[in-house]
């Protein structure tokens, strides 16, 4: 029987077609999941996620801010004095 391909290679084109088809599907969602556009920011006056440290200079109290009305929210003060923005250890 030489004109019938074996059960084997039957197979491989099957998931070689199929493989095809994912990657295809796979593409086309990740180009159009970069063409949407992204959410707009809240209201003014509704608080936003932010992610800042603070250090008071004077006493060496930590403070982390999760919430703010800006993304750009101006230091807190502690003991009089505007507290110092420090980097993040571990982000």
């Amino acid at each position: 029987m030489e004109g019938v391909p074996a059960a084997s290679t039957i197979l491989w084109v099957a998931f070689g077609l199929f493989l095809g088809y994912v990657l295809w599907k796979t593409g086309i969602a990740m180009l159009r999941s970069m063409t949407s556009m992204p959410p707009e920011p809240p209201p003014s006056g509704e608080l936003r996620k932010v992610n800042r440290r603070y250090r008071c200079d004077v006493c060496g109290v930590e403070l982390k801010l999760t919430m703010a009305p800006d993304e750009d929210p101006p230091p807190p003060r502690h003991c009089l004095e505007d507290m110092t923005e420090v980097a993040p250890l571990y982000e």
